[in-house]
């Protein structure tokens, strides 16, 4: 007997699974039509960008105030979307100078995921509950489920575990779903909805491509807008960088060398006094204080050089 075949969602409506008018015959163009035809295709991305921009400060502006006071960034999602906010986090501890707890990237199928595919994983709609459990979320946390097509069951159920397994509703965190779709209505257990509406793709459902390049794009706005915010920043300078390899002391003794004018060689006398760490140096330019002086006026001012 034929077994009857399992009943799967129709996802057809949703846009980024629909086929793209403007890549028919893609099998037969030449390498340079296809340069062309992409490249022409990812200017939606920015255009598309630009038309959430409003939905995307919304999300930020009510992520400050609890980031601000120490609360997370956790980001949730299976697939390319997992990937792209596990590389977000990752990244913010070298950029920042900020503990791997502040930013934290959660993807279906484990760690093993962001090198071998585990899509299977993303159909289970409480396969991030585990996870959350462990980061015991408070109000001060704002946790944004990453879905290109807007319907994967783990980022959703990963909204749903934040707003009904934390028992103490003034206790529940910030939630949020950046999608690259169009969707009828704000999903249930989502405070803010993100739709960077990018269209059908090149490849017919390859997320990876114009959705995953916009999702990078508002992942990049988010942490580091918050991270200004958070006074992780001086002008356009990454001012807590700490200087742990070569490359590192070399930026970070020309950020000090910016701020201060002192020349290159006092600049990287400092960096060694410091720690490596580009703002407390800075400090001690500034105000004539030895490193563990100048760590304290840092602290007395919130982490803020200004």
């Amino acid at each position: 007997m034929t077994p009857t075949p399992k009943a799967v969602p129709d996802r057809s409506h949703i846009d980024t699974e629909k086929r793209n008018p403007r890549s028919r015959g893609l099998h037969e163009l030449s390498a340079a039509e296809c340069v062309e035809l992409m490249q022409r295709e990812d200017r939606q991305v920015l255009l598309a960008l630009k038309r959430a921009s409003s939905r995307l400060t919304a999300l930020i502006e009510a992520a400050e105030p609890g980031f601000v006071a120490g609360g997370r960034l956790v980001y949730v999602g299976a697939g390319t979307s997992g990937r792209l906010g596990v590389l977000d986090a990752s990244e913010a501890p070298p950029t920042f100078c900020v503990p791997p707890t502040r930013i934290v990237g959660i993807i279906a199928g484990g760690d093993g995921a962001l090198r071998k595919s585990s899509e299977g994983a993303e159909d289970d709609a409480k396969g991030a509950w585990e996870e959350l459990e462990k980061l015991k979320l408070t109000r001060e946390d704002t946790l944004i489920a990453i879905a290109a097509g807007g319907t994967t069951p783990y980022a959703l159920g990963a909204l749903a575990f934040a707003k009904t397994k934390i028992k103490k509703p003034e206790q529940r965190p910030l939630t949020a779903l950046l999608t690259c779709t169009t969707l009828p209505e704000k999903p249930e257990h989502c405070d803010h909805l993100v739709a960077i509406k990018t269209g059908p793709e090149v490849l017919t459902g390859s997320t990876r491509l114009k959705a995953g390049t916009a999702t990078k794009i508002a992942l990049n706005t988010i942490s580091t807008t918050l991270m200004v915010r958070a006074g992780k920043v001086f002008d356009n300078l990454m001012v807590d960088v700490r200087a742990t390899n070569d490359k590192l002391r070399d930026r970070a003794a020309r950020i000090v060398s910016s701020v201060t004018q002192v020349d290159r060689e006092r600049a990287l006398e400092l960096l060694e006094q410091a720690d490596g760490e580009a703002k407390v140096a800075i400090v001690m330019v500034r105000s004539g204080a030895d490193a563990d002086r100048a760590r304290q006026l840092l602290a007395d001012a919130g982490g803020r050089i200004a």
